[in-house]
């Protein structure tokens, strides 16, 4: 029943009926396209006499049966790329793409090495009396306070804690 339900959930989560009505064609166009007037709107969500105009020359264009690709094409030419909203994986447009993955790359081997660094670092040597020191404080923590040793020197230790 959940996988039925799971596959059902899919299927109707993709929201596609059939191929795109020449509307739903152009809007999608518009959608990539940004609004030549305004700051941070795409062409299909500005309300601007000039995004408008781009909308009716899609709309237009994908009636004619031109592609998608073909649009974008013609109105690269008219307004060059800083028109689309995303950029294109060429040229100057492919640095938005890679520097990003380069940059996390780099973050991961950065990292990798710095720990293999503090790994490969060796130990700080003991010393038998520091062991000892050790030795005594884990077991007093188990069985609580010992009477200590005289000092070298003769100078009785201090009392405990």
């Amino acid at each position: 029943m959940a996988v039925v339900l799971g596959v059902a959930l899919v299927v109707g989560a993709d929201g596609r009926s059939g191929p795109p009505t020449d509307a739903q064609r152009a809007h999608r166009i518009a959608a990539q396209v940004r609004c030549p007037t305004c700051r941070g709107l795409s062409a299909a969500d500005s309300d601007a006499p000039a995004a408008q105009a781009i909308r009716d020359e899609v709309l237009r264009r994908v009636q004619a049966g031109q592609t998608d690709g073909e649009i974008l094409g013609y109105l690269v030419s008219r307004y060059d790329t800083q028109i689309l909203l995303e950029p294109r994986g060429k040229g100057i447009g492919a640095l938005v793409w890679a520097l990003p993955a380069t940059a996390a790359v780099l973050a991961a081997g950065g990292l990798a090495l710095a720990f293999v660094r503090w790994r490969a670092r060796p130990g700080v040597r003991v010393s038998p009396a520091d062991r000892a020191l050790v030795e005594e404080a884990m077991s007093l923590s188990r069985t609580g306070p010992q009477p200590r040793p005289p000092r070298q020197g003769g100078a009785p230790a201090p009392p405990a804690p």
